[in-house]
């Protein structure tokens, strides 16, 4: 039986040894099939190895098990997918013949492992987001029916990957099956580097099911941690969770005008919202226009990696590198940011952006004041008129900096 069509999408990091049985035995089981490769940054010869094979490579910087999916699923044909471990050993032909929209492989044997507690916070959050009890809730060896594929794509980030593609399908109505095989795969040993894979593993999985989600430029599907900057920074507090209500509910419109036009919308909310609680801080219609400004141009900047948290570092070192918990919880998150692991939001960014600005009202006096009002108002219209983004990329040295630690 062939499976013209259907294409097997692995995940690989540093897989040299092991990917070219998996493919060769991918293929032999699915003769007709094209086998793609998402070769997640590996340090060794994994894309080589895979490519004598027979698999077609997908070669990308090394940004998670999650966003290599997305990215490499994005060069696949049309039609079913079939998603596979790269140590993978045994048939999943069984798992191809299910006819449900989402067949998840069981393992019959369990080999070697940690102490469970990945698997039962995955269960209990499928349970508790998807109503329904998985047995194997952290299986990678999934078929996907095109309907399905269509409806989990993009998937979350990192090693929450599957499951929130578990609790997306159950909660989209999907028919979502599990099939017992027998397989096996590299078991993670209860050592130093078991322990810290499970680690990263808990606070992926954690990530994807119970943060917002954002989706990137690029089309990645993210984690929104920005409201953090409200639980370190309270005097923000309300900026941020206003902020988080357009994450979650906003529509399509962007800029100021395109919220004016729309109406009611969670973007004219915050137009309104953010001035009014500036002016009861601060008790300056000066420092209102100061501070909501402020937040604007942070969330207008707020379009690639790690670019508004640079800005947010470059106006907190005018400020004298205060306040230093904002300046910390910054710090902390850029890594994140800038490898596209997660994203600040409109919660975050305009929460340091009236960070910025409440700072700015304690400093700023007098013309001082108006100078900074009338500098940020002039790149709040620019921002109207044309791309921010477009503006620093056009220009060398801000160019240069915005891509600074980021991806390409």
């Amino acid at each position: 039986m062939t499976e013209q069509g259907l294409t097997v999408l692995v995940a690989a990091r540093d897989e040299e040894e092991r990917i070219g049985r998996t493919v060769e035995a991918l293929r032999a089981a699915f003769p007709g099939s094209e086998v793609v490769v998402a070769d997640d940054g590996s340090r060794d010869r994994t894309a080589a190895a895979a490519t004598r094979a027979g698999a077609r490579v997908v070669r990308l910087p090394r940004r998670g098990k999650g966003q290599a999916l997305t990215l490499a699923e994005r060069e696949c044909r049309p039609g079913p997918l079939l998603l596979c471990d790269a140590d993978l050993v045994g048939n999943l032909r069984s798992l191809r013949d299910a006819e449900a929209d989402v067949a998840i492989a069981c393992f019959a044997r369990r080999v070697g492992g940690g102490l469970g507690l990945a698997k039962g916070a995955a269960r209990a959050l499928i349970r508790l987001r998807g109503g329904r009890r998985q047995n194997e809730p952290l299986s990678g060896q999934r078929a996907l029916s095109e309907r399905a594929r269509a409806t989990l794509f993009p998937v979350a980030a990192g090693f929450g990957v599957e499951t929130r593609m578990t609790i997306d399908a159950l909660r989209a109505g999907l028919d979502v099956v599990e099939v017992e095989l027998e397989l096996w795969h590299r078991a993670t040993g209860r050592d130093l580097t078991g322990f810290v894979h499970r680690g990263r593993q808990l606070r992926d999985l954690l990530l994807a099911t119970l943060a917002p989600q954002g989706t990137t430029f690029r089309g990645l599907r993210l984690p929104l941690v920005g409201s953090v900057v409200g639980l370190v920074v309270p005097s923000v507090a309300p900026i941020a969770a206003i902020g988080l209500v357009d994450d979650i509910w906003s529509g399509p419109e962007r800029g100021l005008r395109g919220h004016l036009r729309a109406g009611a919308t969670t973007g004219t909310l915050k137009l309104a919202a953010i001035p009014l609680w500036a002016l009861w801080r601060t008790r300056s219609l000066s420092g209102a226009v100061l501070v909501a400004l402020s937040a604007n141009v942070l969330n207008q900047l707020d379009t690639r990696p790690g670019r508004a948290l640079k800005a947010f570092l470059l106006g907190s070192a005018a400020l004298g590198g205060r306040p230093r918990n904002a300046l910390a919880v910054a710090v902390l998150l850029a890594p994140y940011d800038l490898r596209e692991m997660t994203m600040l939001g409109d919660a975050g960014s305009n929460a340091l952006g009236a960070v910025v600005g409440l700072e700015s009202v304690g400093r700023l006096t007098g013309l001082r004041r108006t100078g900074a009002i009338g500098a940020l108002a002039a790149v709040t219209l620019l921002g109207e008129r044309r791309s921010l983004g477009s503006l620093i990329e056009a220009t060398p040295g801000l160019r240069m900096l915005d891509a600074l630690g980021r991806y390409p």
